[in-house]
């Protein structure tokens, strides 16, 4: 099992890994939502055409720290973030409540 970890959340937060082409086209597409997060890599923008559910997207870095979060609605298309190398989708509100925000540094771990 994948987890990640942040200085404000107290116990791992179940991730899934979408490092393949495919995985990341497919992402979060076709569910009514998500266990944890959802990390795509390598990534830098994100769509939610034909989400079923709004997603909270957080743009990481090359070292996995929090660029910018935004939360997206579904049917809207995000614009590339520069610098972003990876990017880590939850259901809305996830990542408020996990304290992720801009210069938040996410450490992924195996279980």
């Amino acid at each position: 099992m994948t987890a990640f970890t942040t200085p404000h959340t107290p116990e791992p937060i179940p991730l899934e890994l979408a490092e393949s082409g495919r995985a990341r086209r497919r992402g979060l597409l076709g569910r009514d939502g998500v266990e944890g997060a959802l990390l795509l890599t390598p990534a830098s923008a994100v769509h939610t055409v034909g989400m079923r559910f709004a997603v909270d997207v957080a743009y990481l870095d090359r070292r996995l720290r929090v660029l910018t979060v935004r939360t997206m609605r579904p049917g809207r298309i995000g614009l590339p973030r520069f610098r972003a190398r990876h990017v880590l989708e939850a259901e809305a509100g996830a990542m408020e409540r996990w304290g992720l925000r801009r210069g938040v540094l996410v450490s992924v771990r195996d279980f």
